[in-house]
């Protein structure tokens, strides 16, 4: 019998970001996300890795480095796709595909703010572990998502 905790492999995190869609959508690039998510030292592109989409390379302050392959984009519906496509050091499972999602919120108490998805669905072979650090990490990046648009320049 396995001891492995039966898990979802896919999640989704979420937050209200107090600024317009404007402006939070002019954050969601992979290329950008070290200018708000306080895990990353860096973010490049990686020249000819992919003829037909763009390939960045995210350096985390822990040393870990990943290759993320966008795989959507839609400026009008506001949102991306990607994929990792490498890591160092390896990952403990065989994949994962993310999206965020931004909408505008145009009523009620929160209008003129942003809400914004984070989803990710991971291969059979990822386990509880992972999915709880994919949680936590969704969860601080979109905090740190949310204090940067709110920094005063």
């Amino acid at each position: 019998m396995s001891t492995a905790i039966p898990t979802s492999t896919s999640i989704t995190e979420s937050a209200v970001i107090p600024a317009h869609l404007s402006h939070v959508w002019h954050f969601i690039k992979l290329q950008d996300f070290h200018t708000f998510w306080s895990k990353l030292k860096g973010s490049d592109f990686v020249k000819g890795a992919s003829p037909e989409t763009d390939v960045v390379k995210w350096e985390f302050k822990d040393g870990t480095m990943l290759d993320v392959k966008q795989e959507e984009h839609s400026s009008i519906d506001h949102y991306i796709t990607y994929s990792i496509i490498a890591s160092t050091p390896a990952l403990s499972y065989s994949s994962v595909v993310s999206t965020i999602r931004c909408y505008p919120i145009t009523s009620g108490a929160a209008e003129g703010q942003t809400f914004v998805t984070w989803s990710g669905n991971f291969s059979s072979d990822a386990d509880a572990g992972v999915i709880e650090d994919a949680r936590f990490k969704r969860q601080e990046a979109l905090a740190d998502l949310a204090a940067k648009v709110t920094q005063k320049k």
